[in-house]
């Protein structure tokens, strides 16, 4: 199963404070852990929110909100994705994991949708559809 870890914001990530070396070789060396497992999809840190953009849709209009956006409990500093046997296998890994935020951090982890959990809802050819679009995107890489 996939699952996406998202490392939760604190007010030094909103604020741009960056890690020390020593955290940012304690990360290096998970990270090496989670590949040499083959449990890595993907990862990376995001910037503050300052610098990013929210787009709120209603119908076809598109509003665009520019950063900072004032809620720190729901902002996202980081991610990870995993592939795991489980959900405990996923709460084993962030057990392992050096807190990428400081003295005090939150992960979220989130199991992401498979094909099976749409039901007949995701026909055969959408089904077909989705395979080429994952093959093709493999390939761009």
């Amino acid at each position: 199963m996939k699952v996406v870890v998202l490392i939760k914001a604190t007010p030094d990530t909103e604020a741009g404070v960056l890690p020390e070396t020593a955290l940012l070789e304690e990360m290096g060396r998970f990270n090496e852990a989670l590949v040499a497992a083959g449990v890595l999809l993907a990862g990376e840190g995001l910037l503050p929110s300052a610098r990013g953009v929210r787009v709120q849709v209603a119908g076809a209009r598109r509003t665009v909100v520019e950063g900072p956006f004032p809620d720190t409990e729901g902002l996202i500093a980081g991610f990870w994705i995993w592939e795991v046997k489980s959900m405990d296998e996923a709460l084993a890994w962030v057990a392992r994991c050096p807190n990428p935020t400081g003295a005090e951090g939150r992960f979220e982890l989130r199991p992401a949708f498979g094909p099976e959990d749409f039901g007949e809802a995701l026909t055969p050819e959408l089904r077909e559809q989705e395979a080429r679009l994952r093959q093709e995107a493999d390939k761009a890489r």
